[in-house]
């Protein structure tokens, strides 16, 4: 088979790339799309992806509009060129739409149900999964499974910590420190968010450095006080960084949910509900989530200051990792699988009700502390 995945953000080559290795090692061939968006060739490089890059996105208003046209040009192209058996896309609009067009089913990763780009891409897709904390309904082409997105590279079957990062980091072994998360609120869906307050970022910033070392990770340029704390390690090294913290703390889901799997607590400041960080928090514990009201920012910094003063953190938090663990799949597993026996895959998750059992019992076997 040829597979063909479209890339909207450096996130979703994590989400693949494990998958698109796997189906190489069984023979298939793989080609990757992208916008260069943030550090997307770079990881696409790193992890030797074979892609094609359409250029750099437009921005808002009417650039995204006629980014609509020019993305879908260049995608319907590659796809008379490549002549893929089936694509594969996080919410992907231009894989969908062009793949409906030239009758190649496309399916599609989703876990946040941002109405605006749902309703472009959900008419052209065959199928849409999403983790089982989703809580919305988009449908029979719907597919809940029992993961999320992170643990496609960050299952313990996946993923294995380099403690080299520490010596990166110039930090000495069971050295605390924190990772500020910074992100740059420019996407369509990010209308009407502020995010963390200058004088919140100062203030945990001065109270977190009383106790452990500050790394920022930020999709934005930083005031000059800030840039000092940049995180300056490659994109490729951002989990090995993740991994030794003490907190994750700031405005990216997916990196909460990635201290999460991680088993490091993580703090979320957003006015929107994410499902899969609010699943972390209500059944498992690991993550906070704070809206970005002034007094839930003061709120979040209080938890993470007293994350880091509570002695016994990382054990507790290793138990509630584990507990999480214990019911999740190998996402990477079961999007093999899915892909190979497609189409008969889509009819066997919605007839029959043990189908992830094999998934968790090929995960468990990975679990690493």
């Amino acid at each position: 088979m040829k597979i063909l995945f479209d890339i909207g953000h450096p996130a979703h080559v994590h989400i693949f790339r494990n998958l698109a290795k796997e189906l190489e090692k069984q023979g298939h061939t793989i080609l990757f799309t992208c916008r260069e968006k943030e550090c997307t060739i770079e990881l696409l490089k790193n992890f030797d992806l074979p892609y094609k890059s359409f250029g750099h996105p437009f921005k808002k208003g009417i650039g995204k509009i006629w980014g609509l046209f020019v993305f879908n040009t260049k995608m319907l192209k590659i796809l008379l060129r490549f002549k893929p058996d089936i694509t594969l896309g996080h919410s992907s609009m231009y894989a969908a739409q062009m793949s409906w067009l030239l009758g190649i089913p496309h399916i599609s990763m989703e876990d946040t149900g941002n109405m605006e780009q749902v309703r472009l891409y959900k008419p052209f897709t065959k199928a849409i999964l999403v983790p089982e904390s989703f809580n919305k309904n988009l449908g029979g082409r719907q597919i809940a499974y029992k993961g999320n997105h992170e643990l496609a590279y960050l299952h313990p079957s996946r993923f294995k910590l380099d403690p080299s990062i520490l010596k990166d980091l110039q930090i000495k072994p069971g050295e605390p420190y924190v990772i500020l998360r910074f992100v740059a609120w420019n996407a369509s869906h990010d209308s009407g968010h502020g995010g963390i307050r200058l004088k919140n970022k100062l203030k945990a910033i001065k109270l977190f450095s009383e106790h452990a070392r500050i790394f920022i990770s930020s999709e934005a340029e930083l005031p000059s006080e800030l840039e000092k704390y940049r995180l300056k390690t490659k994109p490729a090294q951002l989990h090995d960084v993740i991994a030794y913290a003490s907190l994750l703390f700031g405005e990216s889901a997916t990196m909460a949910s990635e201290a999460a799997i991680l088993g490091v607590p993580g703090i979320f400041i957003n006015n929107t509900s994410i499902c899969y960080t609010r699943e972390e928090e209500d059944n498992y514990g690991l993550v906070f989530n704070f809206t970005e009201s002034e007094e839930d920012q003061v709120k979040a910094i209080e938890k993470g200051l007293e994350i880091i003063t509570t002695v016994g953190i990382k054990e507790e938090w290793a138990i509630r990792r584990q507990k999480m663990l214990n019911d999740k799949i190998d996402v990477t597993a079961f999007l093999v699988w899915f892909v190979e026996n497609w189409p008969e895959s889509f009819k066997v998750m919605k007839e029959k009700g043990e189908w992830e059992e094999r998934f968790r019992s090929l995960g468990t076997k990975g679990l690493r502390d």
